[in-house]
């Protein structure tokens, strides 16, 4: 079986504030980015622009955990039914 390779397109990157982070880095905290639309480093808005310490997290997908119980990965199967016919009771045709 062959490993699961994440799509390079979906790379992203967080913003982790370092030291006396500026207000604007840490606004950023926790957010997530495509590596190719990240906030270069030190952010415009920084008044710390000489002593920034700010780094990026590398992220191998861009979306966050899961934000359901049954997310996963590779899809979920529905959950089952609870069967409500009687056994040898067949469904009516509706017309």
């Amino acid at each position: 079986m062959q490993p699961v390779v994440p799509n390079k397109s979906w790379r992203a990157v967080s913003v982790v504030p370092a030291g006396a982070a500026c207000e604007a880095a840490l606004q950023l905290r926790g957010r997530r980015f495509l590596t190719n639309a990240a906030p270069r480093l030190p952010l415009p808005e920084c008044n710390l622009q000489n002593e920034c310490r700010c780094k990026y997290r590398h992220l191998a997908d861009r979306r966050g955990p899961p934000r359901r119980q049954n997310d996963s990965a590779f899809g979920s199967a529905p959950k089952p039914v609870t069967e409500r016919r009687r056994p040898g009771e067949r469904r009516e045709r509706r017309g």
